[in-house]
């Protein structure tokens, strides 16, 4: 097991690729601790759900500080995360302020309360869950790829800072394309189709195929590895 003893938490946990990357986790031996808005369930052991908003910072450094007294956090999964689409001369200033407030202040504030425990142990890994529209753009989300080109800076950032002292703390982001989603399977099939024919490989992704990444990401395997934003795209972003 490739993370054998490790203690993992995932934000936005409760199901999707969130669930996904907890379950894989655990199962490569970590103790889970994934957090969502409301307790999710799961049949992996080691899997423990928090119910835990990522913009409450009092519940953040609660939850952070009775975590820390049981030992390390070794990996960080920044996941939740929202859309709220419009085209910008109709995006509300209320659409615009959830989303940031959500994406992007939400990594930061897991952030800034795990950080220095993997500090103060020496060791970590942090993966920030970014996306392809991060990376090139998107027509109508503006508020959602500001957060998503935020946290792949964020990662790059971290990487400097959290190192600077000697640390083997390590920050990277994962950007996924088009994946197979609660969210997506209702989409028409033309939609479907379209996404699949700007891949390179042809098909969707799956929660699976982001897991794979971030377990990679978060085990010993990329411990030379920090600073960088991988896709999981199918080739979307060649």
């Amino acid at each position: 097991m490739r993370l054998k003893g490790k203690v993992a938490v995932v934000t936005g946990a409760a199901r999707g690729i969130g669930l996904t990357i907890a379950e894989t986790l655990a199962k490569e031996g970590a103790t889970v601790y994934a957090t969502d808005l409301a307790k999710g369930t799961s049949t992996v052991p080691n899997v423990n759900f928090i119910e835990l908003n990522v913009t409450d910072r009092a519940g953040i450094e609660k939850c952070v500080a009775e975590l820390a007294k049981k030992g390390n956090i070794d990996i960080l999964v920044n996941n939740a995360g929202i859309t709220g689409d419009a085209l910008i001369g109709k995006m509300t200033e209320e659409q615009w302020d959830k989303v940031i407030a959500i994406n992007l202040k939400g990594v930061f504030n897991m952030t800034q309360f795990i950080a220095p425990v993997m500090m103060e142990n020496g060791s970590g890994s942090i993966i920030n869950m970014a996306s392809v529209v991060g990376v090139y753009g998107n027509i109508g989300q503006t508020n959602y790829i500001a957060t998503k080109a935020g946290v792949i800076g964020m990662a790059k950032g971290w990487a400097k800072e959290f190192a600077r002292k000697g640390a083997q703390v390590r920050a990277n982001a994962v950007a996924p394309g088009f994946v197979e989603t609660p969210m997506t399977v209702n989409l028409p099939e033309k939609v479907i189709d379209g996404m699949k024919a700007k891949t390179p490989l042809g098909r969707m992704g799956l929660p699976q195929d982001v897991a794979n990444a971030v377990l990679f990401l978060a085990s010993d395997e990329a411990c030379f590895i920090t600073g960088q934003c991988l896709g999981v795209d199918g080739g979307l972003t060649i």
